[in-house]
């Protein structure tokens, strides 16, 4: 008898190797959410536990050269990535049109949504403190297997219904693509302890094409781009999961 799994949701996980942006990343991502008052204001009407830029600002990369310097890396990124991930972009390349700054603090987390629009959605984890919760991904079918049993404790993650992915250090970026559902749960840390920082983007193909299912080109989050959607806790530094 032969299984084989089907439809996989790609998951692409590395480290930028670029300490110094980081930190500079660190800073200017803490000077938004000293400045940013409609940001603030947003944050704040809606329940969300610390700072986002994700409904206030969407020219990152043109208002400081530190989020232009992380747009280039993160398009090499995700050309590398749709490479691997055999994507038929008919000679057009995948750009990142949106970067927004995610600041939780303790406690803080996000909920299961999606980024229906992107080709590639992504999160660069710029500081995780210890104790920082999972991302976890949902499998997409789930609604149309109502009927289905739970999987077992012990099965391989390729079948499991929901897949926990840990923070990766500062520094790491992750991006996915496809359209599982994500959520960043965050458990409550010590008080005192330092807030989560991430930047999170999407992508999308360049233009639009007759006939093509993703759409004309765009990005949302700070973070990066070309459509990557990822864990929310990683190593400083590092990119997690397509």
């Amino acid at each position: 008898m032969t299984v084989r799994h089907l439809f996989a949701t790609p998951l692409y996980e590395a480290d930028l190797g670029q300490p110094a942006l980081i930190a500079e990343l660190a800073d200017a991502a803490r000077a938004l959410a000293a400045e940013d008052r409609a940001g603030q204001r947003w944050s704040r009407a809606n329940g969300y536990r610390g700072y986002t830029s994700y409904a206030s600002l969407n020219d990152l990369p043109l208002r400081d050269p530190r989020f232009a310097d992380l747009k280039k890396l993160l398009d090499r990124h995700v050309a590398g990535f749709a490479e691997q991930a055999a994507l038929d972009l008919a000679g057009r390349r995948l750009k990142l049109d949106s970067l927004w700054v995610n600041i939780l603090r303790p406690g803080g987390a996000h909920s299961g949504h999606i980024h229906p629009h992107s080709v590639v959605s992504g999160t660069l984890y710029v500081e995780t403190p210890p104790g920082a919760g999972a991302i976890r991904f949902e499998d997409p079918r789930l609604p149309l297997l109502m009927a289905a049993p739970l999987r077992r404790a012990d099965a391989p993650a390729e079948t499991q219904n929901f897949v926990h992915v840990a923070p990766p250090p500062a520094g790491c970026c992750s991006g996915k693509a496809g359209f599982a559902t994500k959520s960043c749960p965050a458990p409550p840390a010590p008080t005192g302890s330092a807030s989560a920082s991430t930047i999170a983007g999407d992508a999308r193909e360049l233009r639009e094409r007759p006939g093509s299912p993703y759409g004309r080109a765009l990005t949302k989050g700070v973070g990066h781009g070309a459509a990557q959607d990822a864990a929310m806790n990683a190593p400083q530094g590092s990119i997690h999961g397509f």
